[in-house]
């Protein structure tokens, strides 16, 4: 074989490499590309995962809030009309209620409107009371998954509108739960009109 020849036979070779070389390249690429896009699935998948859960936990959450809510215009209904605050309400009853025994009298004062007992100073009428669903809760729920505070604040009392004498109380009802799990809380606050023998209305109310 000639020396052209030769030269010719090692130049399409050298093609054939190249040629080969470029299509080990494209290949990776190719692959590097579908790595990173089943990465990014994987990833937006385990975000959109997390965002339900977040959602499903909100929505659990604003539940457990509304559930403390009716319980709270439960208990102020039924202490304007016996005058007291129900023992099965109480935390120290049989079946415990929602209402811890040693808040009772302050709250029954607060839905009352008469003066609170010690450590309120002298003659502070249970209307705006300062405490809150946090500190020193009216009502506490345990619900599966979360632990739900409420307080009750009477506002103040008002002439029922196109009904003579009869009185209408105002009342603002704040609700907190809190996932035991993950720490999360949502809040409801609300405000009702209560009539003694009659039911409470809600005038404003949102989480």
């Amino acid at each position: 074989m000639g020396a052209e020849e030769k030269m010719g036979v090692r130049g399409v070779n050298r093609d054939r490499m190249g040629e080969r070389g470029v299509a080990l390249l494209t290949v990776m690429i190719i692959m590097l590309l579908m790595v990173v896009l089943a990465i990014s699935a994987i990833t937006v998948t385990g975000l959109e995962t997390r965002m339900s859960g977040f959602v499903n936990t909100k929505e659990a959450m604003s539940t457990a809030a509304e559930s403390c809510e009716g319980t709270a215009v439960n208990i102020i209904q039924q202490t304007l009309y016996y005058s007291e605050i129900k023992s099965e309400f109480l935390s120290s009853a049989t079946i415990p209620g929602p209402v811890p025994a040693s808040n009772s009298a302050i709250l029954y004062s607060e839905i009352s409107g008469q003066p609170l007992p010690p450590p309120a100073p002298a003659n502070t009428i249970g209307e705006n009371y300062g405490d809150d669903a946090s500190a020193v809760p009216n009502l506490t729920l345990s619900l599966p998954g979360a632990t739900v505070n409420g307080d009750i604040d009477r506002l103040f009392k008002r002439r029922k509108e196109g009904s003579g004498e009869i009185k209408e109380i105002v009342y603002r009802i704040t609700c907190v739960a809190t996932n035991t799990a993950m720490g999360t809380k949502s809040t409801v606050t609300s405000v009702y009109s209560c009539t003694v023998g009659e039911t409470c209305m809600k005038q404003i109310g949102g989480a």
